[in-house]
């Protein structure tokens, strides 16, 4: 069975605190998964949605619908971006390599598929993830993003 994964990814300015949704869906089974960063950027926050949904699944080889608003994200893999800044150790100063290298090494456990999906719309699962991650910027107990502070 297919696992479906809407994703969002929120910065209050950029950089500024920030924050991810997830929903996962399996079945009739669904799992909503955010966080909250005090200091990030709508980029990081995007890709850590994506992350946390694969840290979240509990078996491997699984075939998962990835879907995303921001193009960075679903282009990066799905035009083979990735694979080029891998390939070339991220030459020329590519951004948020540390998330890169995490969400590359959880992908080879897993059969995954992106779609972009028009955000800020009607879509029900998309809108419920722009929720979460922008209730989780707001929050008032906000993880360091140690990647992004440390750069």
């Amino acid at each position: 069975m297919q696992i479906t994964i809407y994703t969002d990814g929120a910065s209050r300015g950029n950089p500024g605190p920030g924050g991810y949704g997830a929903v996962l869906i399996w079945g009739e089974v669904e799992k909503e998964l955010s966080k909250g960063y005090r200091l990030t950027t709508n980029n990081r926050m995007e890709l850590m949605a994506v992350i946390a949904a694969l840290e979240a699944m509990k078996k491997n080889n699984l075939d998962l619908l990835i879907y995303s608003d921001s193009n960075y994200v679903v282009k990066a893999i799905e035009e083979g971006w990735l694979k080029n800044w891998i390939r070339t150790g991220f030459k020329g100063g590519k951004k948020n390599k540390d998330l890169w290298l995490r969400f590359y090494k959880l992908s080879q456990n897993h059969k995954l598929k992106f779609k972009w999906v028009k955000g800020h719309t009607d879509n029900f699962y998309n809108t419920r993830c722009d929720e979460l991650a922008t209730e989780a910027a707001d929050g008032k107990h906000l993880l360091i993003d140690e990647g992004y502070e440390k750069s």
